[in-house]
Protein backbone atom coordinates (compact mmCIF):
# COMPACT_ATOMS: atom_id res chain seq x y z
CA UNK A 1 0.00 0.00 0.00
CA UNK A 2 1.33 3.61 -0.96
CA UNK A 3 2.36 6.36 1.53
CA UNK A 4 0.24 9.44 1.43
CA UNK A 5 2.42 12.01 0.10
CA UNK A 6 1.09 13.98 3.31
CA UNK A 7 2.63 11.27 5.77
CA UNK A 8 5.85 10.95 3.61
CA UNK A 9 6.35 14.57 3.29
CA UNK A 10 5.99 15.86 6.58
CA UNK A 11 6.42 12.60 8.53
CA UNK A 12 3.43 12.06 10.28
CA UNK A 13 3.87 8.34 10.96
CA UNK A 14 2.71 7.18 14.23
CA UNK A 15 3.47 4.39 16.17
CA UNK A 16 1.45 3.44 18.80
CA UNK A 17 3.61 3.13 22.33
CA UNK A 18 5.97 4.85 21.19
CA UNK A 19 5.50 8.64 21.75
CA UNK A 20 2.75 10.74 21.32
CA UNK A 21 1.47 11.62 17.51
CA UNK A 22 2.11 14.93 15.85
CA UNK A 23 -0.42 17.36 15.74
CA UNK A 24 -1.04 18.98 12.18
CA UNK A 25 -1.50 22.70 11.76
CA UNK A 26 -0.88 22.63 8.43
CA UNK A 27 -3.91 22.67 7.13
CA UNK A 28 -6.19 24.91 9.73
CA UNK A 29 -8.49 27.19 8.32
CA UNK A 30 -7.13 30.58 7.77
CA UNK A 31 -9.71 33.75 8.61
CA UNK A 32 -10.06 35.58 5.30
CA UNK A 33 -11.08 39.04 7.51
CA UNK A 34 -10.72 40.45 10.85
CA UNK A 35 -12.09 43.76 11.69
CA UNK A 36 -11.26 46.77 13.84
CA UNK A 37 -13.73 49.20 14.81
CA UNK A 38 -11.60 52.32 15.84
CA UNK A 39 -13.93 55.47 17.44
CA UNK A 40 -11.63 58.61 16.85
CA UNK A 41 -12.92 61.57 19.38
CA UNK A 42 -15.13 60.21 21.82
CA UNK A 43 -16.17 62.52 24.32
CA UNK A 44 -13.97 62.11 27.68
CA UNK A 45 -17.02 61.56 29.86
CA UNK A 46 -17.20 58.01 28.09
CA UNK A 47 -13.30 56.35 28.80
CA UNK A 48 -10.56 57.10 29.89
CA UNK A 49 -9.36 57.70 26.46
CA UNK A 50 -10.34 59.75 23.43
CA UNK A 51 -9.55 56.73 21.18
CA UNK A 52 -11.00 53.78 21.75
CA UNK A 53 -9.57 50.46 19.23
CA UNK A 54 -12.26 47.23 19.45
CA UNK A 55 -11.67 44.28 17.58
CA UNK A 56 -14.96 43.32 15.61
CA UNK A 57 -16.79 39.82 14.73
CA UNK A 58 -19.23 40.95 11.96
CA UNK A 59 -20.24 44.26 10.22
CA UNK A 60 -23.13 44.84 8.62
CA UNK A 61 -25.62 47.79 7.62
CA UNK A 62 -22.54 49.88 5.73
CA UNK A 63 -24.69 51.05 2.78
CA UNK A 64 -25.75 54.66 1.17
CA UNK A 65 -29.21 54.64 -1.01
CA UNK A 66 -30.11 57.93 -3.36
CA UNK A 67 -33.68 58.14 -3.52
CA UNK A 68 -34.95 59.22 -7.38
CA UNK A 69 -36.64 62.27 -8.20
CA UNK A 70 -38.89 61.18 -10.98
CA UNK A 71 -39.68 64.07 -13.58
CA UNK A 72 -42.50 62.80 -15.64
CA UNK A 73 -43.57 64.58 -18.80
CA UNK A 74 -46.63 63.64 -21.53
CA UNK A 75 -44.97 60.32 -22.61
CA UNK A 76 -41.29 60.73 -21.14
CA UNK A 77 -40.67 59.80 -17.22
CA UNK A 78 -36.91 60.71 -15.99
CA UNK A 79 -34.84 59.39 -12.93
CA UNK A 80 -32.68 61.80 -11.63
CA UNK A 81 -30.76 60.95 -8.13
CA UNK A 82 -32.26 62.88 -4.87
CA UNK A 83 -31.15 62.80 -1.32
CA UNK A 84 -28.84 60.23 0.03
CA UNK A 85 -29.92 58.26 3.05
CA UNK A 86 -27.59 56.22 5.37
CA UNK A 87 -28.23 52.89 6.35
CA UNK A 88 -28.13 51.49 9.95
CA UNK A 89 -24.94 50.01 10.95
CA UNK A 90 -24.57 46.92 12.84
CA UNK A 91 -21.18 45.74 14.99
CA UNK A 92 -20.98 42.80 16.33
CA UNK A 93 -17.77 42.68 18.73
CA UNK A 94 -16.89 39.47 20.54
CA UNK A 95 -13.91 40.57 23.11
CA UNK A 96 -15.53 41.24 25.44
CA UNK A 97 -13.32 40.78 28.64
CA UNK A 98 -9.87 41.89 27.49
CA UNK A 99 -10.67 45.65 26.91
CA UNK A 100 -13.89 46.29 28.73
CA UNK A 101 -15.55 46.29 25.65
CA UNK A 102 -19.07 46.22 26.77
CA UNK A 103 -18.58 48.27 29.65
CA UNK A 104 -17.35 51.35 27.42
CA UNK A 105 -19.98 50.85 24.57
CA UNK A 106 -22.43 50.75 27.28
CA UNK A 107 -21.54 53.89 28.34
CA UNK A 108 -21.42 55.45 25.18
CA UNK A 109 -24.73 54.46 25.25
CA UNK A 110 -26.10 55.90 28.55
CA UNK A 111 -24.14 59.15 26.71
CA UNK A 112 -27.57 59.30 24.68
CA UNK A 113 -29.83 57.94 26.82
CA UNK A 114 -30.11 57.11 30.22
CA UNK A 115 -31.98 54.29 30.94
CA UNK A 116 -32.61 54.98 34.91
CA UNK A 117 -34.34 57.98 34.34
CA UNK A 118 -36.02 56.90 30.61
CA UNK A 119 -34.91 60.58 29.57
CA UNK A 120 -32.61 61.58 26.79
CA UNK A 121 -29.19 63.52 28.07
CA UNK A 122 -28.20 67.25 28.38
CA UNK A 123 -25.70 66.02 25.14
CA UNK A 124 -28.15 64.30 22.96
CA UNK A 125 -32.00 66.53 23.45
CA UNK A 126 -32.56 68.69 21.09
CA UNK A 127 -31.08 72.58 22.47
CA UNK A 128 -28.81 70.77 25.30
CA UNK A 129 -25.39 71.46 25.77
CA UNK A 130 -23.63 73.04 22.80
CA UNK A 131 -20.26 72.82 23.93
CA UNK A 132 -20.77 68.91 23.36
CA UNK A 133 -21.85 66.56 20.93
CA UNK A 134 -23.26 62.90 21.22
CA UNK A 135 -21.68 62.19 17.72
CA UNK A 136 -18.30 60.49 17.25
CA UNK A 137 -16.91 62.73 14.58
CA UNK A 138 -15.51 59.68 13.26
CA UNK A 139 -15.27 55.97 13.15
CA UNK A 140 -13.15 53.60 11.02
CA UNK A 141 -13.94 50.18 10.11
CA UNK A 142 -10.12 48.77 9.25
CA UNK A 143 -10.41 45.58 7.68
CA UNK A 144 -7.03 43.22 8.04
CA UNK A 145 -5.98 40.63 5.77
CA UNK A 146 -4.90 37.35 6.77
CA UNK A 147 -2.14 38.61 7.81
CA UNK A 148 -3.30 41.00 9.99
CA UNK A 149 -1.90 43.67 7.51
CA UNK A 150 -4.79 46.61 6.92
CA UNK A 151 -6.30 45.89 3.15
CA UNK A 152 -8.85 48.63 3.53
CA UNK A 153 -10.30 51.60 5.68
CA UNK A 154 -14.03 52.26 5.55
CA UNK A 155 -14.65 56.31 7.35
CA UNK A 156 -18.33 56.72 9.02
CA UNK A 157 -18.87 60.37 10.56
CA UNK A 158 -20.87 61.47 12.24
CA UNK A 159 -21.49 58.30 14.58
CA UNK A 160 -23.68 57.29 17.52
CA UNK A 161 -25.50 54.30 19.35
CA UNK A 162 -28.49 53.62 19.11
CA UNK A 163 -28.89 50.25 20.08
CA UNK A 164 -27.16 47.88 22.77
CA UNK A 165 -28.10 44.07 22.74
CA UNK A 166 -26.11 41.42 24.57
CA UNK A 167 -26.51 37.99 22.96
CA UNK A 168 -27.86 35.14 25.38
CA UNK A 169 -25.89 34.04 28.11
CA UNK A 170 -25.43 30.60 27.50
CA UNK A 171 -21.90 28.72 29.08
CA UNK A 172 -23.03 25.24 27.87
CA UNK A 173 -22.33 25.67 24.24
CA UNK A 174 -18.41 27.29 25.63
CA UNK A 175 -18.39 30.02 22.65
CA UNK A 176 -17.24 33.44 22.44
CA UNK A 177 -20.45 35.82 24.27
CA UNK A 178 -21.25 38.76 21.93
CA UNK A 179 -22.53 42.10 21.58
CA UNK A 180 -24.66 44.00 19.13
CA UNK A 181 -24.94 47.73 19.08
CA UNK A 182 -26.45 49.18 15.92
CA UNK A 183 -25.18 52.46 15.08
CA UNK A 184 -26.52 55.34 12.99
CA UNK A 185 -24.30 57.36 10.83
CA UNK A 186 -24.16 60.53 8.58
CA UNK A 187 -21.61 59.85 5.89
CA UNK A 188 -19.43 57.37 4.75
CA UNK A 189 -16.17 56.67 2.98
CA UNK A 190 -14.11 53.98 1.58
CA UNK A 191 -10.41 53.64 0.33
CA UNK A 192 -8.05 51.21 0.04
CA UNK A 193 -4.47 51.17 1.79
Amino acid sequence: MAQSYYKTKYGRNFTPGQGLPVVSTDLDSVRTYQFEVRFLGLPGTVTNQQDLTLAAKKVTGLEMNVEDIVVSRVNDRLHYPGKPSPGELVVTFDNLYLRQTASDLWKYFKRIYDPVTGEMTPFAAPGGDPTSTFKVPKMEIVMLDNTSRPHSTIEVYGVYPKKWAASEFNYETNSFHTLDVNFRYDFLDMYNL
